[in-house]
């Protein structure tokens, strides 16, 4: 492991850790406020990073696709939060506002590390790690975001697609989703997710926050 890898791990190994806590513990706090307390009961409504890391998909599979792809491709997940969709009180609408939660955190925590580097810039800060984490930051989020929306279960988009669809419509892409994760890995290898789902989103993001740190900027100026 030469250096550039070890500083590249460390640039990322904080945005990464806060993109899964964070989000995964949005889904219960949201799963909470509409009624279902089986995340809060198991201890995981909390941004301990230790209660959401799944050894296999938070540290083993990214660091292996890291070294087999030459850092090319990068894939990850954490332990989901539990929840009880029947424990909601409107279980159709609910799961659309609790899956959608998720992603909501990480495209806030982008938009987080954006103004974190205008601070930098407003600041005088220009040390290399510092302002390369904050770009990991928002790189980290921006991925995550939109990657989970993508709409097939059991990625939050697809419960979103779920809670929207009418109730036979719904049902059948309910089914897929014992298959989603491998369908959803196909479907990365051909390239259709990163080329018609996550660069087009990613995109979007990056103007978005844009959009929203420009008048920040002007004011610093």
């Amino acid at each position: 492991m030469n250096a550039d890898t070890i500083q590249t791990i460390l640039i990322y190994a904080l945005p990464v850790l806060l993109s899964i806590t964070v989000h995964e513990a949005a889904h219960g706090y949201a799963a909470r406020h509409f009624g279902d307390h089986t995340a809060e009961r198991m201890g995981r409504i909390t941004l301990n990073p230790l209660k959401h890391i799944d050894p296999i998909g938070t540290i083993a599979m990214p660091l292996f696709l890291y070294f087999a792809t030459a850092g090319s491709f990068l894939f990850g997940y954490a332990k989901p939060v539990p929840v009880n969709f029947g424990a909601l009180r409107n279980p159709k609408r609910d799961m659309v506002w609790v899956a959608l939660a998720g992603p909501a955190s990480n495209l806030a925590q982008a938009i987080g590390w954006a103004l974190l580097l205008v601070l930098y810039a407003a600041l005088g800060v220009s040390e290399v790690f510092f302002v390369k984490m904050a770009q990991g930051g928002i790189l980290a989020n921006l991925v995550m975001w939109a990657f989970n929306l993508f709409p097939l279960p059991p990625l939050d988009g697809g419960r979103v697609l779920v809670g929207l669809l009418p109730w036979r419509q719904a049902q059948m892409v309910a089914r897929l989703e014992p298959y989603g994760f491998f369908i959803v890995m196909a479907l990365v290898l051909v390239g259709v997710v990163g080329t018609w789902w996550l660069m087009p989103l990613m995109q979007f993001g990056y103007a978005l926050i844009h959009w929203l740190i420009t008048p920040i900027v002007a004011l610093l100026n």
